[in-house]
């Protein structure tokens, strides 16, 4: 296939992984990056042999197919915005917005445009996430009954040099976090139907401990403690907590109960194992062997299922609609938390197809 040709806008850390696998797919062709601070996009160019430009040049060259937008949450929905009435097609990082009428609009140009919108985590296509998809689907848990997804920490201001951010609205752990955890569910379950939430926050304000700004207090202005019950379209029901509140806990990441076994997920904010799986009359709990590749760290899986879906005219997996469905819910949680009710949502997502076994590293169709 002709190799997609790709320009990357937002230079922090997170850019190295997406330079360094975008490498590995010969379908991608990662040709500019760009920044705000130039400096740091020369840098990035220098680094890994591509052409430092600014994001307006990025945005006006006829040869990009994909922008790929890395910028901070807040900038996401401007980003993604500019490319797609720049007639690119866009693949962001998560969440697909801070707010959900924007990731609406999203979907909207997109759609006005006709190009796509693709949206991290792409995590559910590593090898992990993978083979509790094709256990599922191959009956190894016989009906999805139930799900727990667990997020339990005490918050990044220990060790982030710059952590104001995670406690402003549109982040907090549900909007940091959450993504992992709700496109994984929703990946091996489907779509959901209705949320009920309960959100506090629990600590008024945070204390940076370490980097330039250690010492300094943080103001908190977003929920820090989420819990979400999750109706899914199939009859499953699902539990799911975030918190920053938590100085440790023994809980699960993820699982999955059925009607004849029970699959215990790795964390979905990785990309290998180990999958767990017990079932009904064994005394024990077996590690099941991965069915998948991209167990590393894998990101930009799903930029390069978006560029084989452009050629090959498919679906592709880490689309907008699911991500904007994860939005949804997520907002719907601090919804119904305020106003003390389930909340139905109204936007709808396919289940994205599950990868094909045996396909050699570098590809993504058969």
């Amino acid at each position: 296939m002709t190799p997609t040709k790709i320009g990357i806008i937002g230079c922090g850390n997170i850019s190295d992984i997406y330079l360094k696998n975008g490498q590995k797919f010969d379908i991608l062709d990662i040709t500019t990056v760009a920044d705000l601070d130039f400096k740091r996009a020369k840098a990035k160019a220098k680094q890994y042999g591509v052409k430092a430009v600014t994001p307006a040049e990025i945005l006006a060259d006829p040869s990009l197919e994909i922008v790929i937008n890395l910028t901070i949450p807040a900038a996401h929905y401007e980003v993604s915005l500019a490319a797609i009435d720049a007639g690119k097609s866009v693949y962001s990082e998560k969440p697909l917005a801070t707010r959900l009428d924007d990731g609406r609009r999203l979907l909207a140009a997109a759609q006005a445009k006709g190009v796509r919108i693709g949206c991290a985590p792409d995590t559910f296509l590593g090898g992990g996430l993978q083979t509790c998809r094709k256990l599922i689907d191959d009956g190894a848990i016989g009906r999805p009954v139930a799900a727990t997804a667990f997020m339990m920490s005490h918050g990044p201001e220990s060790w982030h040099p710059d952590p104001e951010f995670f406690y402003q609205p549109g982040a907090g752990p549900m909007f940091d976090m959450g993504p992992y955890y709700l496109t994984a569910l929703i990946a091996m379950l489907g779509p959901i139907r209705r949320v009920t939430g309960m959100a506090e926050i629990s600590f008024q304000k945070r204390i940076i401990g370490s980097g330039a700004k250690k010492g300094q207090a943080i103001a908190v202005h977003t929920p820090t403690h989420v819990t979400g019950l999750l109706d899914f379209a199939n009859d499953a029901v699902g539990t799911l907590i975030t918190s920053f509140d938590v100085w440790g806990s023994h809980l699960p990441h993820l699982e999955i109960y059925g009607s004849t076994g029970t699959l215990a997920v790795p964390d979905p904010n990785t990309f290998g194992g180990p999958v767990l799986l017990r079932q009904a009359g064994q005394n024990d709990w077996r590690e099941v062997k991965l069915t998948h590749s991209y167990t590393e760290n894998s990101r930009g899986l799903g930029v390069a299922d978006l560029a084989y879906a452009l050629r090959s005219d498919r679906p592709h997996r880490a689309n907008g609609a699911m991500a904007l469905h994860v939005l949804e819910a997520m907002q719907s949680f601090l919804d119904s938390s305020q106003a003390g009710r389930h909340i139905e949502l109204t936007s709808r997502c396919e289940q994205p197809a599950a990868l094909p076994v045996g396909l050699p590293v570098g590809t993504l169709d058969e």
